[in-house]
């Protein structure tokens, strides 16, 4: 049925390919401008992606229970069976029933996409530590592109040139493909930008590939969580052109883009940049970015201080910037203290609330810190590998490059900040609570050197399994038990989809846990190895229940 509705769908006769390409190719452009020129239009399989499917209750509660089981005695076992056994027949019944109607009524949206938004928009803690996470970039391959201000800039107009290619519909669109040989073609790219957006996923989904969810990616740039009394708000404003830096706790603003649309030249991005690493004010006395680390009604209270107190077009060039780019001062010491800088640093140079801060150290140690309301990993890994790939080889500038002979005293706008007194006492006090809560913060590791992930395939092991693994031994070493453990999964293979939980630990972990911290000498190598493929089986088997639900 699938091939015939796409035959029928097929268009005849067309020799060249709809889209952004076709129409920039014909007006002329500047291919410097994009990351890639994708044949297959950004968003094209949006619209035929499938929905997330409801499990069902029955398939729940089975889960659920098997997610018990390692944590229980039997006794209690068996009282929370009944629990299920009851709820799966009263109420849990109703409510599923209520659920599925409602998901009837919203078919252009999965049925936790809003409840997800609610989750992370009506949390009232601070969204440092708590919610914002940071990926952290290797090292420039060439040394000599590590200094600071050259790798700013190249990263700069390397995020720059995706978000070109992102609103052009140049990027490529996200797809997971099972038999790349197949579906990561030419060939099947030629083709498949023909079949209409409505049948699209099933033309990929006939040869092994499964397009992803890309509805995220838009609020990227030009995006900013804003605290509100109870439920915070995500605000975006594409139109505008600019770019946030901060350095020192101070905040300045230069456009990245003209009135074109087109992107300012990298020549002047590095003198811009330049301009603000000579500056040589002192750190401010009242640094404004610590109320982003604040609980967010206590933010959003003083947020509307800053707005009544004159500071509402200075805070809106804040939230409307393309992104935010930190220069910090200092080099990187080791993995610690890049851990500890990149996931909150000192509260000075960040703005949290900002949809990805990219920071940029010293010595060119570079990290993407984002707020996790907007989006999943899906889309800022995407962004993270991009900007990766391409400032690493098509850099905009070289260490020699010159910076423009441009006037940045007048392109870039150092933004000044009206505090009065209660604000001050706002941003006192933040700190306090900031530095407290940073210091109840330890992180330490291991680098273990005698394998990774290559030699446990090689062993038909999966990496991830062994690594869960390992966190369940450590912490019945650690403190003589099994506890429910959560592990992220994406659903972004269907529309909207947000994460799944796995439930790590199982009756497997345990028991292979146990042989292995509390009695190893009782089992040979044999058994013990056999354990461990047990538990990399059932791991699969979890990570593929929860990305299919």
């Amino acid at each position: 049925m699938v091939v015939g509705l796409l035959l029928r769908a097929w268009p005849r006769g067309l020799a060249f390919g709809p889209g952004a390409l076709s129409r920039l190719l014909s007006t002329g452009f500047d291919p410097g401008q994009y990351l890639q020129l994708s044949i297959v239009p950004t968003m094209h399989y949006q619209d035929s992606l499938p929905r997330l499917p409801i499990p069902k209750l029955e398939d729940t509660i089975r889960r659920y229970l098997s997610a018990q089981k390692p944590l229980l005695d039997d006794g209690q076992f068996r009282k929370t069976e009944q629990l299920c056994k009851s709820f799966e027949n009263g109420i849990g019944k109703e409510l599923h029933k209520q659920l599925v109607a409602q998901d009837k009524q919203n078919k252009h949206t999965s049925y936790i996409s809003g409840p997800w938004f609610d989750m992370y928009l009506t949390a009232r803690d601070p969204i440092v530590l708590n919610f914002n996470p940071f990926m952290s970039f290797n090292p420039d391959p060439k040394s000599e592109y590590n200094d600071q201000l050259t790798r700013a800039t190249n990263m700069t107009v390397s995020a720059v040139r995706f978000l070109k290619t992102l609103r052009a519909d140049l990027l490529e669109p996200e797809v997971f493909h099972l038999n790349p040989a197949k579906s990561d073609t030419d060939t099947f790219k030629r083709l498949i930008r023909f079949v209409p957006s409505s049948l699209s996923w099933y033309g990929a989904y006939l040869v092994n590939a499964y397009p992803l969810d890309m509805s995220q990616y838009f609020r990227l740039f030009n995006s900013t969580r804003l605290p509100k009394p109870s439920r915070d708000e995500l605000f975006t404003d594409d139109k505008a052109r600019h770019l946030l830096v901060l350095r020192k706790g101070h905040f300045y603003v230069f456009d990245v883009l003209d009135q074109d649309g087109n992107i300012v030249s990298a020549s002047e991005i590095q003198a811009h940049l330049k301009y603000i690493l000579s500056d040589s004010s002192l750190a401010p006395e009242f640094p404004l970015s610590y109320l982003t680390s604040e609980n967010r009604d206590i933010w959003a209270e003083l947020r509307q201080k800053l707005v009544s107190g004159g500071n509402e077009e200075t805070l809106r060039k804040v939230d409307s910037a393309v992104f935010c780019l930190c220069l910090d001062d200092f080099p990187i010491k080791d993995l610690v203290h890049l851990s500890h800088n990149m996931l909150h640093g000192d509260g000075t140079n960040r703005w949290f609330d900002k949809s990805f801060n990219l920071i940029i150290a010293k010595d060119g140690t570079a990290a993407i810190h984002f707020e996790h309301a907007w989006g999943d990993g899906v889309a800022v890994l995407r962004f993270f590998n991009e900007v990766f790939k391409d400032s690493t080889q098509a850099p905009a500038i070289t260490p020699r490059s010159q910076p423009a002979n441009t006037d940045s005293s007048v392109a870039v706008q150092k933004l000044n900040f009206k505090l009065n007194d209660a604000l001050k006492t706002g941003i006192s006090a933040a700190k306090e609570k900031f530095d407290a809560t940073m210091k109840t913060l330890t992180i330490d590791y291991i680098q273990f050197q005698r394998g990774g992930k290559e030699f446990l395939k090689k062993q038909k092991l999966s990496p991830d399994s062994v690594a869960q693994l390992a966190f369940q031994m450590a912490l019945l070493q650690q403190y003589g038990q099994t506890v429910a453990t959560y592990e992220s999964c994406s659903t972004a293979a269907f529309k909207h989809g947000r994460t799944e939980t796995i439930r790590p630990a199982s009756i497997f972990t345990k028991r292979c846990s146990e042989a292995f911290v509390r009695e190893p000498s009782k089992h040979s190598a044999g058994e013990l190895q056999h354990m461990i493929a047990k538990c990399s089986t059932h791991h699969n088997q979890l990570t593929k229940e929860a990305a299919m639900v």
